[in-house]
């Protein structure tokens, strides 16, 4: 920041120019996404048409959900922070995301704070302009309410902050701080089990920076704050049937019995596809074998990171020089134990398209990743420089620049898709409408079908999730299943050619294209005579 010189009645410009830099870098981050949101870009799924769901039920106060619904380890937070404006402007997807995206913007200001304080002012300019591009699965995993990222991304760089903060002694009311931390680490654990590994690492540098806070009243508050914050979880989990609990549900979606691919596979998937993936190199469908040169590269960096988090701990001549390298050194873990936890489990090489999402976090330590490649870059442009001192920083230009351009590519590219999105998301509410149309207000669909039909007829219609066999799936909201249950004459309504649609049609033999009241968007809505439910 500057400060007024010369003439009292003159002032520079409050911000510097990184400052300035980073301003306009995220403010032209925040417009794209709000364009996107407007738009509902990314498309909508049945996943977040449950926090939709939840955040109306919250809005009207029929529900106090603290998990998400039928899965008792995804905290609700998401549908808390919209449920007031779902209530006051009714079910909407743009509405719906509003608060990611002032989410991602607080997470943008923390990012440039934090990276300012730890390493440099033009690297936070950097770190803010990378973080404001976005492909697909960045910017699905920031703006759509499927629980958990957006929020605690933000928690965990404001706790950094906290910690370093209290370290260096620039902290006036010292026991609200901690207060603030514990409340922030409560909160992120019940949102979302997946942080567990930085706030293990925000806690040591806590416990190393400020001891002395740890003790007395700031102890006590910090201890209140992160009982208040997670609450919730303690609460349900105390009353959820055996087997049911966070514990005991996470276990069992992070592990498939009998299935135990070999660690390469594992390792090919969380860094060959899942950080370019969650770095926004790649689309959606997959890296090209050259895209994945990042991932090669990532734990090496880690390593760097490290080793000169190490160099300036053993040369800092202060205590806050120390507490900066530890906060330093806490990035990397983070990451590191992240990476560990996501190889570790099979999903890394089943499907690491799909789970790459949980990589996403990683963009907490995007500043420590850089910081090797920042300082070699930068001290290769000293006249001092020697030739190999000179390679080397060409060399790490050139990474940094082919980061920034593949980010650009991947980002252009999904605003390319945009229109192919949009139809589908069209279709989604064209079918909705049509159901209503045709007078029905409950049908039977698939699992990616029915909740997304009911936010978007805004519960005039409900759906129960059937499976290709036509037998029960997986109805996260119970009450559904039962409403359609009840009813004298349930539609049908299922992607044509499906496995459940060729069932029904078997099952309703000459009369199925009678009972065939519309087709839309490769959907077909069925209205037989009687009900059919050949489950029971």
């Amino acid at each position: 920041m500057s400060t007024p010189v010369g003439d009292p009645g003159r002032r520079r410009p409050a911000l510097d120019r990184p400052a300035l830099v980073a301003l306009l870098l995220g403010a032209a981050g925040v417009g794209y996404r709000l364009v996107l949101t407007l738009f509902t870009l990314p498309t909508s799924n049945s996943d977040e048409a449950t926090f939709g769901l939840a955040a109306l039920h919250i809005a009207t106060g029929h529900e106090r959900p603290v998990f998400l619904y039928g899965q008792r380890y995804m905290g609700m937070l998401e549908s808390y922070l919209a449920a007031p404006l779902v209530g006051l402007a009714g079910p909407s997807w743009p509405v719906l995301r509003l608060p990611l995206l002032a989410l991602y913007a607080v997470f943008l200001w923390l990012a440039y704070r934090l990276t300012r304080r730890l390493f440099s002012p033009w690297l936070a300019a950097f770190v803010v302009g990378l973080l404001a591009l976005g492909s697909e699965r960045v910017v699905r995993d920031q703006l759509t309410v499927v629980g958990g990222r957006p929020e605690v991304k933000p928690a965990v760089l404001a706790m950094l902050l906290i910690a370093v903060a209290l370290g260096e002694r620039r902290v006036r009311h010292r026991w609200l701080a901690t207060g603030v931390f514990g409340l922030l680490t409560g909160v992120a654990l019940w949102s979302d089990w997946l942080i567990v590994p930085y706030l293990a690492v925000a806690g040591l540098l806590l416990l190393w920076a400020a001891p002395r806070d740890l003790v007395g009243w700031p102890g006590v508050l910090l201890v209140v704050g992160f009982l208040v914050g997670v609450t919730p979880m303690i609460k349900d989990n105390v009353v959820a049937p055996d087997g049911q609990d966070s514990l005991s549900v996470f276990r069992e979606i992070s592990t498939k019995d009998g299935v135990a691919p070999p660690w390469s596979d594992r390792l090919h998937g969380g860094l060959l596809e899942g950080v370019p993936l969650a770095s926004g190199l790649c689309p959606m469908d997959g890296c090209a074998r050259w895209q994945q040169w990042f991932g090669l590269l990532y734990p090496l960096l880690l390593v760097a990171a490290a080793g000169l988090a190490l160099v300036a701990y053993r040369r800092a001549a202060e205590a806050a020089g120390r507490v900066r390298a530890v906060a330093q050194l806490a990035l990397v873990a983070g990451a590191a134990l992240t990476l560990i936890g996501y190889a570790r489990s099979p999903l890394a090489a089943t499907d690491p398209l799909g789970n790459a999402r949980y990589l996403s976090v990683l963009q907490i330590s995007l500043p420590a990743v850089l910081w090797p490649l920042w300082l070699a870059a930068a001290h290769a442009l000293r006249a001092a420089a020697g030739a190999v001192a000179r390679l080397g920083g060409a060399l790490a230009g050139l990474v940094l620049a082919a980061l920034t351009a593949g980010a650009l590519a991947a980002t252009v590219a999904f605003v390319a898709d945009a229109p192919a999105l949009r139809a589908e998301e069209r279709g989604a509410r064209e079918l909705a409408d049509a159901v209503r149309r045709v007078g029905l207000h409950e049908v039977y669909g698939d699992y990616w079908t029915c909740n997304r039909l009911i936010f978007n007829t805004g519960e005039a219609v409900v759906c129960g999730v059937l499976d290709g066999t036509l037998t029960p799936g997986q109805n996260r909201y119970p009450a559904y299943w039962k409403r359609v249950g009840r009813a004298a004459r349930p539609g049908y309504v299922l992607a044509v050619g499906s496995p459940a649609e060729r069932g029904l049609r078997r099952l309703l033999g000459d009369r199925a294209d009678a009972a065939v009241v519309a087709e839309v968007g490769g959907y077909r809505v069925y209205h037989p005579e009687s009900a059919v439910r050949p489950w029971r």
